[in-house]
């Protein structure tokens, strides 16, 4: 399981640079007109992840196979999309096949870049997209009741359900605010999602600042941070011109580059660490000297569900998870001396998968 993340925002804010930049590709081109990107373009990226490479040296695994997440570069966006304008519809179906939003937000001066609105104000600009898809999510929730009332009408228990999430939903957007503050209980959570609102996907603002002040971000971005904050949103500080360079460089001038610019790790480790924190989730990994492969699975997952993504077969025929955690992995260094101090567990059906642990699953065909 991995994820699929939708990069959004106005025209010229640096998105696509920002996804030529992650994907370690040229394919969306980034120039200085509204619209370059007419199709959305997807690329699949592998999840960094340190801990997969000390755990394939100790095992002397002849492959690594990392876990993988997708970017999604969208059309910029206008007033108005809403209702159509620019590429708006596109842009609108795109988002909703997307499990989070990063909005790519400007926080940079630059003359030579145009900006669609004739300033640099990242939080209007915020403001602007999160208006465009409220507008959109009450015009989807009218519709949709309105479909709806003959089966509520008739008793339908499924329709009564989504009537009364869809008002949820509606009350919070006619006062100005996201789907996704309302308070949704655990047994409405399937339905929730298949409403499929567009805000009420996970967002994570991206601030887009200048190369000299990617490793402090500047006022701006501090003027994002506070506006997630009090949404309970997440904020990430990035350079994309400073991505798409470190994309072109080897493993050792990247981190020299890296060190120079005072920043600990590239933007892609940090947007990605964002997201999954986004979306709650974590990481497994399953070690031999065939390979070493991570697996991305959610928080608070049971043991055959984290199997089952492996294959369903797994999952189905269950019968235990012989477990070490990945420090007692590397601390004992390997299988053989973690089952040696007692420190491989076996684990059943109830068992809460940990991020970092190493699995190997046991089950009937």
């Amino acid at each position: 399981m991995g994820f699929r993340m939708g990069i959004v925002g106005l025209p010229n804010v640096g998105k696509s640079t920002l996804f030529n930049a992650l994907t370690r590709t040229a394919a969306a081109q980034a120039a200085n007109f509204p619209f370059c990107t007419i199709e959305p373009n997807v690329g699949e990226v592998a999840v960094p992840d340190r801990r997969l490479d000390r755990l394939a040296e100790i095992a002397g695994s002849r492959q690594v196979v990392p876990t993988r997440m997708t970017f999604v570069d969208i059309a910029g966006l206008v007033k108005g999309a809403s209702r159509g304008e620019g590429l708006g519809n596109q842009f609108l179906a795109n988002i909703r096949e997307c499990d989070a939003i990063a909005h790519v937000l400007r926080c940079f001066e630059d003359g030579d870049v145009t900006h669609v609105e004739g300033r640099v104000d990242p939080v209007a600009d915020a403001q602007t997209i999160e208006t465009e898809l409220m507008l959109a999510d009450l015009d989807s929730v009218e519709r949709r009741l309105a479909n709806l009332s003959r089966k509520v009408r008739g008793g339908d228990k499924e329709a009564l359900q989504q009537e009364r999430l869809l008002k949820d939903a509606q009350a919070a957007l006619e006062e100005g605010r996201p789907a996704r503050v309302v308070q949704i209980a655990e047994e409405d959570m399937r339905a929730w999602r298949m409403l499929q609102l567009l805000t009420a996907k996970p967002v994570l603002f991206v601030c887009n600042v200048a190369e000299d002040e990617a490793a402090t971000g500047n006022a701006q971005s501090e003027r994002v941070r506070e506006m997630a904050a009090g949404q309970g949103a997440g904020t990430v500080v990035i350079s994309a011109r400073i991505e798409e360079e470190i994309a072109q460089l080897a493993g050792d001038e990247a981190e020299e580059f890296l060190t120079e610019l005072g920043l600990g790790e590239p933007g892609l480790d940090r947007l990605i660490k964002a997201g999954y924190a986004l979306l709650g989730l974590q990481t497994y990994f399953t070690v031999g000297p065939k390979e070493a492969r991570a697996w991305t699975v959610p928080q608070g997952v049971k043991a055959p569900q984290a199997a089952g993504v492996i294959h369903g077969d797994f999952e189905r025929g269950f019968i235990r998870a012989e477990t070490i955690a990945y420090d007692d992995f590397v601390a004992l260094n390997g299988e053989a001396g973690a089952k040696e101090a007692g420190k491989m567990r076996v684990e059943g059906k109830a068992y809460e998968v940990q991020d970092g642990d190493v699995m190997h699953f046991l089950f009937n065909a």
